[in-house]
């Protein structure tokens, strides 16, 4: 087989730090692209479409979320096999996780798509959507859901590439597909007033286009990565592997996703006002958070492939510095949202009570997320070294359960005191920046505690070589 792969990245050696920021300035302007194109759904709706779209879509992200991150999860289980066997030089591995990843993808999308499309207005209802509103957020996810498939295919595809080091080619699709999603919302929304199914439909269109360049890019690759059609299909031994690491990542992403659903609950109680300021500002926060996920999938990927290629003093630099660089992205351009707070969200909206309310969000979320990017940046470096299960049990505890545990005590309380809709929206929020330092502080013990272990193994392996030679 040939092994050479095309743009692709050796992260076991060279400068670190160099290489770290090669791989995320790619995934951090393509997390942007994508961010840029879903706001401009959002605007569009926000100053063309009818009274209540604004809400009906920015309310629906928390759903979706809910329901997709579960087999999501399975697309971080596959770029963590690919990139543990191709650092190790396991190249027929790397190409049987390949295919089994991508028939993985193509099931989980009909699976989601399917349940999505037919449960979305009873979880709405669940979720205590507006009746003014709930018939286009319905709307809205049936027609998202409709394109699951060619979802599921982009996202497992890109993870692939990302495994072995490759991400300027996803960048290049999304900007293409992209720029197509922008055309076709101002073509279906403006000229055909098609209102939220313009969006939801200019979406899925825009995720086949995208799903499209990523797999004929595989289809066309040389070496390990290079994808054959016919040979779409399950390997046992490479499913087990990507389920051992994905299930936990998509059940800490469905669990995260729980405890966002009820927060967003609590928020659709104030009004369509407050969910539409809070979905704008949920927006803007957005780009502080594909910064920082860009230095969680460099964590990930540059400590698979070292822990694959036994380079295990590589993998503590990695470490220090993804957590250096993630704070201070994450603080500086979360300073810099909540100063221009005011202007970004008027970009979204005209109403001054959403203005409000998303600078209020903005206040408690944007000036703490470097925090989210730290608790990141841990969980992948315990996925990366083969640890899935302990994030996910760390999330449960300091995340999930405390945000459901503080919503039913502390803000239920607060609430039921009298206090004003503005401290009590605060009351809300604050529960994420406690919980962010939390997990943060448990997953980097959880982590210290399995590197040492290993850094043991491998002096202990070591001797024994050296002692088998003496011999």
């Amino acid at each position: 087989m040939n092994t050479t792969v095309k743009n692709s990245m050796d992260m076991t050696r060279g400068p670190i730090l160099g290489n770290i920021l090669k791989f995320t300035l790619p995934l951090l302007l393509t997390g942007t692209l994508q961010l840029l194109y879903n706001a401009a759904d959002i605007i569009v709706v926000g100053q063309f479409a009818s009274d209540n779209s604004l809400a009906a879509v920015t309310s629906t992200g928390a759903l979706i979320n809910l329901i997709v991150n579960m087999f999501m999860g399975f697309s971080v289980g596959a770029s963590v096999v690919v990139a543990q066997n191709f650092g190790a030089g396991r190249y027929k591995d790397v190409s049987e996780a390949l295919h089994t990843a991508i028939a993985v993808a193509l099931i989980s999308g009909v699976i989601v798509g399917a349940f999505g499309f037919f449960a979305s207005k009873s979880l709405l209802r669940l979720m205590d959507s507006p009746e003014n509103v709930i018939d286009l957020s319905a709307l809205y996810v049936k027609i998202f859901f409709l394109g699951m498939p060619v979802n599921m295919l982009y996202n497992f595809g890109a993870a692939i590439m990302r495994a072995v080091g490759d991400t300027k080619r996803p960048l290049y699709y999304l900007t293409f597909s992209g720029i197509m999603n922008v055309v076709l919302n101002l073509i279906f929304v403006i000229v055909f007033h098609m209102d939220v199914a313009g969006v939801a439909l200019a979406t899925i269109i825009s995720q086949a286009i995208s799903a499209f360049l990523v797999i004929r890019c595989l289809i066309k690759s040389e070496g390990p990565i290079k994808l054959y059609i016919s040979k779409i299909k399950i390997h046992k031994d490479k499913l087990l592997r990507i389920i051992a690491v994905g299930l936990p990542a998509g059940i800490q992403g469905s669990l995260f996703s729980i405890s966002n659903v009820i927060i967003q609950s609590s928020v659709n109680g104030f009004g369509s006002e407050v969910m539409a300021g809070s979905g704008a500002a949920g927006n803007i926060e957005g780009f502080i958070y594909v910064a920082m996920n860009s230095l969680h999938q460099a964590a990930i990927t540059f400590t698979s492939q070292n822990y694959g290629a036994k380079q295990y003093k590589r993998i503590k630099t990695v470490c220090l510095e993804c957590m250096g660089l993630v704070a201070t992205v994450g603080f500086v351009m979360g300073a810099l949202c909540r100063i221009f707070a005011p202007a970004l969200l008027s970009i979204y909206t005209d109403n001054p009570i959403e203005i409000e309310f998303g600078v209020l969000r903005m206040s408690v979320i944007a000036l703490t997320y470097f925090l989210c990017g730290t608790m990141d940046v841990m969980v992948g470096m315990l996925r990366g070294i083969g640890h899935s299960i302990t994030p996910t049990i760390v999330s449960i505890a300091c995340v999930c359960g405390f945000r459901i545990l503080w919503i039913f005590t502390v803000f239920n309380t607060y609430k039921a005191a009298g206090h004003t809709t503005e401290q009590c929206f605060i009351m809300l929020f604050i529960s994420y920046p406690i919980s962010w330092i939390a997990a943060t502080l448990t997953h980097t013990l959880c982590f210290a505690f399995h590197y040492r272990n290993i850094c043991k193994q491998a002096s202990c392996e070591a001797l024994t070589f050296n002692d088998e030679q003496t011999v």
